[in-house]
């Protein structure tokens, strides 16, 4: 990346880790889209796993006294049959589809009945969100709207929202950095450097830990009616980049 691309970058990784610590996701979203615009799919999912595990992973220390261990261990008994299927066929989207995908997430809660959605609290429900969450970020490089469509009608608080849904999108996005890390040839791993790696690192933990003093003072009804708005409109945008690029 040229100097200019890496400022973009920071910023980038910056404002989306501070959205993402606010509400829990979107942050994801926007920074996949952004990603696609300077580097190729694989590359962009690995950078994106990168910057995100940072971003996840700060965001659950902050907040690990909320976090509830048993609901993050039975997603990630999901997550392993999704990535044991993905295995099998080393599938990778081109950037159309991945911008279709992400433009169609943020719908998944429209389209999908209520009461056909398990929550992550009952039984097998934080299993089918680990297998579906995983399968979603390996297609389009994100699934915070399908996750937090587990969460969203349980009687856990925001602040518990925000730790274990940070939890298990650190386990999603190892996997995910694994999955495409192991398709990129030496030549498109270069493109990824020690630099670039450390920049995304350092711009997502302080984007988080800005982040935290605004969820304190967000009440749980604003968070929940902002994180809808917000990812909707982004889902739009998506949506119509995606289906051009078939025209």
């Amino acid at each position: 990346m040229t100097a200019p691309v890496v400022a973009f970058f920071a910023v980038l990784v910056l404002c989306t880790s501070f959205i993402a610590g606010v509400f829990g996701m979107a942050g994801g979203m926007i920074l996949m889209g952004g990603l696609l615009l300077i580097l190729p799919v694989a590359n962009a999912m690995v950078l994106h796993g990168i910057t995100q595990l940072a971003s996840n992973g700060w965001r659950a220390v902050l907040w690990r006294a909320h976090v509830r261990w048993r609901i993050v261990l039975r997603y990630a008994a999901g997550l392993l049959a999704s990535a044991g299927l993905f295995s099998l066929v080393s599938f990778v989207p081109d950037q159309r589809l991945v911008f279709v995908f992400l433009g169609l997430v943020p719908f998944i809660p429209f389209l999908v009945p209520d009461r056909h959605v398990p929550r992550a609290t009952a039984r097998g429900g934080a299993e089918s969100c680990g297998f579906i969450c995983t399968s979603m970020q390996f297609v389009s490089g994100v699934s915070g709207p399908t996750l937090d469509l587990y969460f969203v009608n349980t009687d856990i608080g925001r602040r518990s929202i925000v730790a274990t849904k940070a939890c298990c999108q650190v386990v999603t996005h190892i996997a995910k950095i694994v999955y495409f890390g192991a398709v990129l040839t030496a030549t498109e791993a270069e493109g990824l450097s020690m630099t670039v790696v450390a920049v995304a690192i350092a711009a997502a933990i302080t984007g988080t830990t800005l982040a935290r003093p605004v969820l304190e003072r967000l009440s749980d009804h604003g968070f929940r009616n902002y994180t809808r708005y917000i990812i909707m409109a982004i889902g739009i945008v998506y949506l119509v980049k995606g289906a051009s690029g078939y025209l």
